[in-house]
């Protein structure tokens, strides 16, 4: 289309003062104009205004396809904003995009930080974990909240995690002319007048951080016992080669550690779970880590699932293994298995003969107390077999 239909234009706290030309043009051709409640006031756009459906929806925004209509969203629309939904949704030809300096640009510009070295977070409407695997001392980060309150319980579950020293800026309504910066540590009282639409910025410090590389250690799960042990877990971890956006099924996953630590290095992952007190603990993990959208849950056995769950492009099979369970399984994914009894172990020699792939035998010891002395206690071994995709 040669003429766009729909204009997306980011607006900043300073209103329509701080639009380009070619901003404040599309607004004015702009028959229906839609945005929030706050964005429509600020534009003074009047009768034009058009609020979000709550639920959100892009329904109302569609149904003038081919009419002239302008959609506000803070700063710029592909940052957290609307823009990303309209473009999924429509054809290149029918918009454009018209973006004003965001939260997180107006932050790093205030605050003299280098925005390439800068986190840059959401968390309005997602949960404070999310930052659990991110955090390490020196750290920086800048994170949208939904309102003033939501900063003092920002800064309460920092202290609660261990990182009451790190340093924050509240930034409230920045570039209008209610914008305030004020630096704070997350272990002290924060004023009670801190106003919406507000950011925080955190140099983290005090703390410890997570691991980057797989096996964290048991004491980081919610378990009964029923956990792949961190050595053998990092080993599994590096069969299974998980890869940005990938997606797992962990089958038999007791604690569903092997599922979070998939998530954690940017896949997907579905666990199975026949018991619902594990599954309730594989739940609780997936919220620790800030995992909630990145790790669903199923109760149930294995063989029951498989028709309901999305296509994998790895597999792993901690417990309750057998030949009728691999042979429902897809063979276009990568499969891990870990056997601890024998019977387990005898079926993944026949498999190895009959496929192929890698046999390992895992055997770990650990020093423990013997007497006045020390001697190795030897953790149950554990046969791995590994099967790459087959054509």
């Amino acid at each position: 289309m040669a003429d766009p239909w729909l204009s997306i234009i980011g607006l900043g706290e300073d209103g329509p003062e701080g639009l380009s030309g070619a901003s404040r043009a599309a607004l004015a051709a702009a028959g229906t104009v839609f945005g929030g409640p706050r964005h429509l006031a600020l534009a003074g756009v009047g009768a034009r205004g058009r609020p979000w459906p709550v639920p959100f929806s892009l329904d109302p925004v569609l149904a003038l396809r081919g009419r002239p209509v302008a959609v506000l969203a803070s700063g710029d629309p592909f940052w957290f904003g609307a823009g990303g939904s309209l473009a999924q949704v429509l054809y290149p030809g029918e918009w454009r995009t018209y973006p004003a300096a965001g939260v997180f640009s107006l932050a790093a510009a205030r605050l003299g930080w280098r925005l390439e070295e800068t986190a840059c977070l959401g968390l309005h409407a997602a949960p404070f974990e999310r930052l659990r695997p991110l955090l390490h001392a020196g750290w920086q980060g800048i994170c949208t909240l939904r309102d003033g309150l939501a900063v003092a319980d920002l800064a309460a579950w920092l202290a609660g995690q261990g990182w009451g020293a790190s340093q924050l800026w509240v930034l409230e309504s920045l570039g209008g002319p209610q914008e305030r910066v004020r630096e704070i540590r997350a272990d002290t009282a924060l004023a009670a007048d801190i106003a919406a639409p507000v950011a925080v910025a955190i140099r983290a410090a005090g703390g410890s951080g997570l691991p980057r590389c797989p096996g964290l250690p048991e004491g980081l799960f919610a378990h009964d016992g029923q956990i792949t042990k961190s050595p053998i877990r990092a080993l599994t971890l590096a069969a299974l080669a998980p890869r940005p956006k990938e997606t797992l099924w962990d089958l038999g996953a007791g604690s569903g550690s092997v599922a979070v630590e998939w998530a954690l290095a940017g896949g997907r992952a579905v666990a199975v779970e026949r018991r619902e007190d594990r599954a309730a603990n594989i739940r609780a993990n997936a919220a620790a880590f800030g995992l909630g959208d990145r790790l669903t849950v199923r109760t149930g056995t294995a063989i029951e699932m498989l028709p309901d769950l999305p296509p994998p492009d790895a597999i792993f099979v901690g417990g309750g293994f057998d030949a009728a369970l691999f042979a429902a399984l897809p063979r276009r994914a990568r499969l891990v298995v870990n056997a601890v009894t024998l019977e387990t172990e005898a079926l993944l020699v026949q498999l190895h003969a009959a496929h192929g792939g890698d046999l390992t035998r895992i055997e770990i010891a650990r020093a423990a107390p013997l007497g006045q002395m020390r001697g190795w206690n030897a953790v149950r071994p554990v046969v791995q077999w590994s099967l790459g995709p087959c054509a």
